[in-house]
């Protein structure tokens, strides 16, 4: 009976420090200094929640640092309490700094940020909250998008869609998408074709993968569709899925390089998520939060190298390195600056884009 015991015993422990390190990547007396905290979705979604774990990782793998990740109760269907939650949480286990993705987060942070004035909080994606505990790293998409949406006109696709998440009501990804048909409408112009866009946030409010997303997504490619800019974390799972159906179908993907996703990725409009992280939390550590962090947004594009095309990776065959870089660099001079602003009627003002919204 002993043995018996023993052996459940062991067992148990065994199972437990797996459980360990399924959930924590880093201990120091039970104590997590950074911990990051995502909003909806998995962790590892190939996309933002990804993006922004790997710079918090490497940072603090760098130099030794404790860190914990958290994902809220309910996954995709996480409420604002479930996030405030997880922040308590990663706060009673010792953190000195959240690192939280998302502009879900935004009710969630304010309120645990109250709460906890020596915490600092990096809201990544957001805006300045209106305390000095809280800094924000905020993206200029468009930009992103543009390149994508002139490159895959370059390459020589005309017939493009775009497939985005939030349900319409998330500002990164509306900027992306608006960037998108500002790039293929110079490049249209350009090139002296006409091209059609299929734009839609209709089964994106989670950014989940869907059967429902899978479906419109083949339709599309069914109908004429060559490449679609899949904006919008695990939703590229069902792009993938409807992509496969069609020998010709590509993709574009989004926030992080995803060519290695599948081979049907021609590029992606990344930003540049793990480096900015890393960055911010140096500056923490370095003990410079109240000088250049405290109820600061920093708006990071081409001019930081936050913005573009991983030109590594990417499949395009027409579209040259070196005319992506004369692009590139007029962006980051500011003699190319795309719209941020989305206007309410994205289907107007083009001369070679016609935009086909699907709601």
């Amino acid at each position: 009976m002993k043995k018996v015991l023993s052996i459940f015993l062991c067992l148990a422990l065994l199972l437990g420090t797996v459980a360990i390190l399924a959930s924590c990547d880093s201990t120091s007396g039970n104590k997590f200094r950074i911990a990051i905290v995502t909003d909806v979705g998995q962790l590892m979604d190939k996309g933002f929640n990804q993006g922004t774990y790997e710079g918090a990782k490497a940072y603090a793998e760098k130099h030794n640092i404790s860190y914990k990740y958290y994902q809220p109760a309910n996954g995709s269907d996480a409420t604002d309490n479930d996030r405030i939650d997880a922040m308590k949480q990663a706060i009673n286990n010792g953190a000195e700094i959240i690192v939280a993705p998302g502009f879900l987060q935004a009710k969630a942070m304010e309120t645990v940020a109250k709460e906890n004035p020596t915490v600092k909080f990096v809201f990544v994606d957001g805006w300045a909250l209106g305390l000095d505990n809280v800094t924000a790293i905020v993206y200029k998409e468009q930009e992103s998008g543009y390149l994508a949406g002139y490159a895959a006109v370059m390459e020589g696709y005309t017939k493009l869609g775009f497939t985005g998440g939030g349900g319409g009501t998330n500002p990164a990804v509306n900027r992306f998408g608006y960037g998108f048909l500002q790039g293929a409408e110079d490049a249209a112009i350009a090139k002296g074709v006409d091209v059609s866009v299929r734009y839609s946030f209709k089964y994106g409010d989670t950014f989940s993968a869907s059967n429902e997303l899978q479906t419109q997504i083949a339709s599309w490619y069914a109908a004429g569709t060559e490449v679609v800019f899949s904006c919008g974390g695990s939703m590229f799972q069902s792009v993938k899925s409807a992509a496969g159906e069609y020998e010709n179908a590509k993709i574009i993907g989004v926030d992080v390089d995803q060519s290695g996703e599948s081979t049907k990725v021609i590029t992606s409009a990344v930003k540049g998520l793990a480096v900015s992280v890393e960055k911010v939390l140096g500056q923490f550590f370095d003990g410079k939060w109240d000088t250049e962090l405290a109820n600061v947004a920093q708006n990071l594009g081409a001019a930081e190298d936050s913005t573009g095309l991983p030109t590594d990776t990417w499949r395009l065959e027409n579209f040259t390195v070196d005319q992506y870089n004369e692009l590139f660099n007029k962006i980051k001079s500011g003699e190319i600056v795309p719209i941020a602003e989305v206007p309410s009627d994205v289907t107007a003002g083009w001369t070679r884009v016609t935009v086909s919204v699907e709601e």
